[in-house]
Formats: structure tokens, sequence, C-alpha cells
């Protein structure tokens, strides 16, 4: 990590990136921050406590396809980048701590063409139904109504066709890439077995997710 001011992790909903992005700013002294926090897009379609599930947000889930969920939140993405790179830029350059962002916006083709010195790159995946069982969990699919259920779905098909596509991206490009396991066979890694990987893979990158 010799040099390194800026590390990045992408990948779609519930594959632990906030959790494991923390873990990795305590082991390097860095701040940690989310590109949710940036700008919002229609976030979680489930009841937590006190957080209810506003009548847009509802209504954005339960009216689009699939497609038009993805088209919807890539779109969303491509106009954060701009306050992305800038934010990437100024650390990257700055003489404060380091930082350690984190979020889905982070799509591998932007990263890539990053021109930003200082700069790693890592994209989280994880097994379809461990993603399912976490967003079933916070959302309490199994107490939750017909349309409560039904949004969730929709949220889980959105997630499911995001990490699709970004694996695909993340292959052709030859990024780097750590997955956080499968609720069978192995199991799930820990947060700090996911946090030495990410590490061991930003070490020594050329250029943003790219290998030496």
């Amino acid at each position: 990590m010799r040099d390194v001011r800026v590390v990045l992790i992408g990948g779609t909903s519930n594959t632990g990136k906030s959790t494991v992005a923390e873990a990795v700013a305590e082991r390097l002294g860095f701040e940690h921050r989310s590109t949710d926090g940036l700008a919002r897009h229609p976030g979680r379609p489930w009841r937590t406590p006190g957080h209810e599930v506003p009548p847009h947000v509802a209504e954005h889930y339960a009216t689009l396809t699939t497609e038009e969920l993805i088209t919807s939140v890539l779109a969303h993405y491509e106009r954060l980048w701009p306050r992305i790179e800038e934010l990437v830029t100024a650390h990257a350059r700055g003489a404060g701590p380091g930082l350690v962002l984190e979020g889905s916006a982070l799509w591998p083709d932007r990263v890539a063409r990053l021109a930003v010195p200082r700069t790693a790159a890592v994209w989280l995946t994880a097994d379809d139904v461990v993603v399912r069982d976490r967003v079933r969990t916070a959302g309490r699919y199994a107490e939750a109504t017909e349309g409560e259920r039904l949004l969730m779905d929709r949220f889980l098909g959105r997630t499911g066709r995001y990490q699709e596509l970004m694996l695909a991206a993340v292959e052709e490009l030859g990024l780097a890439r750590v997955d956080a396991g499968a609720a069978a066979g192995t199991g799930v890694r820990s947060v700090a077995e996911m946090t030495d990987a990410v590490l061991a893979a930003v070490a020594g990158q050329g250029g943003p997710g790219l290998a030496p």
C-alpha cells in the first residue's frame, strides 16, 4: 500500500462494501466515505425501524422493469461521476488523510479511465443467495406483506442484473475482484478475511484496479 492515498471499493448492493471499506480505512488510517452520501438514488424499498418506504421509492420499484431499473440507476451514476472524480482527485493529491470510497456508483469502465495517481480499486462480488438472504433479513421478508415482498424482489432483480453487468466489465478490463463467498460450500468470508483480500488486491496496482 506504499504511496496509495485512495482505495475505491465497488460492487452491487449488499456485498459488504460498507463494512469492508470501514475495516480497510481503519487499517490504513484513512477516511471512509460512501458514494451514496454524494447524491441519493431511490434506495432500499423496505421498512426498517424509524424508516418507512417513501411513496416515490415504492412507485419506482413497483412500476419499472428490471432493465428500466438498471437504466435508471446507471444514468444516476453517470451524472454523479464528476463529483466522484473530483473527490478522488482531491484526496489523491492532497496532504490530509487518505480516502476509502465505496459504492455501486464506482462503475468499472469509468474507474479504469481515471488518470489520478496513487489510486487503487477493487470490486466485491457475492453469490446471489448471499445477497438475497441479506436483503430478505433486513426487510423481514417472512413478515412482509405481498406488496412489500414485491418491492424487495424487484430490488433483488436490479441488484442481480447490476452484478452481472459489472462482473462482465471487470473481467473484460482485467480489473481486481474479491469474492465474498457463497452460502454453501466454503461459506461466506469474514470481514477480516475480506479486508486482507482487498488490501492484497490493491497493493502495487499499476492503475486503478490494474495488476502491477
